[in-house]
């Protein structure tokens, strides 16, 4: 079996909306995997949404932010096989503090195997810190309420 190249497809969820605001630390989170490889083509960014697109010699990068839905998509394509997908993975959620990380490995121009290849998933959650501020926040309601 011979793998022509690999894609990875990483999702976050709910990510710390402090962290969409600056352009210069997401340029730098993609380039400090991928150092002078890497050449960002392109940004794009309005009120509700932003995307980056860079390209190297063996493959491309493509990231959009969706502001309004504390969401990040990540699209890494790689003509071979390279850890540096899954370092820009891994730097990329540090970076935006998701609660919920979805990554998708795909196998792109499978010659020869004959059976149907599904993509592997890792879903990998944050710990749930939120459901306890929100624990807290009810029982001080309730007791005020019942002063």
């Amino acid at each position: 079996m011979k793998i022509l190249a690999r894609q990875m497809t990483l999702d976050l969820y709910n990510c710390n909306e402090k962290k969409f605001t600056d352009v210069e630390a997401i340029k730098a989170a993609v380039e400090g995997v991928f150092g002078s490889k890497a050449q960002i083509i392109s940004t794009d960014i309005d009120n509700e949404h932003f995307g980056l697109v860079a390209a190297f010699k063996e493959g491309h990068i493509a990231l959009h932010i969706y502001k309004n839905f504390k969401y990040v998509s990540v699209d890494i394509f790689t003509c071979n096989e390279s850890e540096e997908s899954e370092q820009l993975s891994k730097s990329l959620s540090k970076y935006f503090q998701p609660e919920k990380t979805k990554l998708t490995y795909l196998k792109r121009g499978d010659f020869g195997q004959e059976k149907e290849v599904k993509p592997k998933i890792k879903i990998r959650v944050a710990p749930l810190r939120k459901v306890r501020n929100v624990g807290a926040k009810v029982v001080k309601r309730l007791v005020r309420g019942g002063n």
